[in-house]
């Protein structure tokens, strides 16, 4: 299959940077982030619960990889598995578990990353990307100074609140919409998955723009192929 060597670049980067030292999980931890996403798909537990009306009535322990926290490992697999049906008590109940509202942050990250790419070469009939090597090196451990309350559950840096310490995610485009503020408590990972993401899909510049289709398929078939997609993952945004 040809892919447009943009895209192809755009997934490439994105897949190696899981391999590099993050904002608070090391390049092993994310290395082993993304393994556990792959691993939750086939997990005895996460295929019940699906199915369940709803996943507190399906007790047991998840088939794990075993390199993760706990606290970690179960947000790992919710997300993957049955991000339709999370909530603000169950990301409470993960946060008193022990994991921080940073480090859940750029989990997310991490785990949205591996489920887009898996996901593109699955549908494009491509192998499986083996995972990539982790960098010998630690965490900046940096929050930006002036991250606040944000639209969601956790904590967010408005483009307004940004300082020359952190890293540029909005841009000239990015602004304040709630999926742009997503991640934006860890700029490093909402940079990692945005760039990748306005690659497959389109950038906020070309979503506005009806003068023209700056992909194969036009604008309405884009956005009727997203609008299915989002039905059938339970996207509520």
């Amino acid at each position: 299959m040809l892919i447009r060597d943009d895209l192809d670049s755009a997934l490439r980067t994105a897949w190696a940077r899981i391999g590099q030292p993050g904002t608070w999980w090391n390049a092993a931890d994310r290395v082993a982030i993304a393994a556990e996403a792959r691993h939750a798909m086939g997990c005895p537990l996460c295929a019940a619960r699906k199915k369940a009306l709803s996943p507190a009535l399906v007790a047991g322990d998840h088939a794990s990889l075993g390199a993760l926290p706990d606290a970690a490992l179960h947000a790992i697999h919710r997300i993957r598995t049955d991000a339709g049906r999370l909530g603000e008590s169950w990301f409470r109940q993960i946060i008193d578990a022990g994991l921080s509202e940073d480090q859940y942050v750029e989990l997310v990250g991490v785990v949205s990353v591996v489920t887009a790419v898996d996901s593109f070469d699955f549908a494009a009939g491509l192998p499986v990307r083996p995972l990539p090597a982790a960098q010998a090196s630690a965490p900046s451990l940096r929050r930006p100074r002036n991250a606040g309350p944000g639209p969601g559950w956790v904590s967010a840096m408005m483009p307004d609140a940004r300082t020359e310490a952190d890293p540029d995610f909005f841009g000239s485009e990015r602004g304040t919409a709630h999926i742009h503020l997503a991640l934006s408590l860890v700029p490093n990972s909402a940079i990692q998955f945005w760039d990748m993401l306005e690659t497959m899909y389109q950038t906020s510049a070309m979503m506005r723009d009806f003068t023209r289709d700056y992909r194969a398929i036009s604008h309405p078939q884009i956005e009727l192929v997203a609008a299915r997609v989002a039905a059938l993952n339970q996207c509520l945004y």
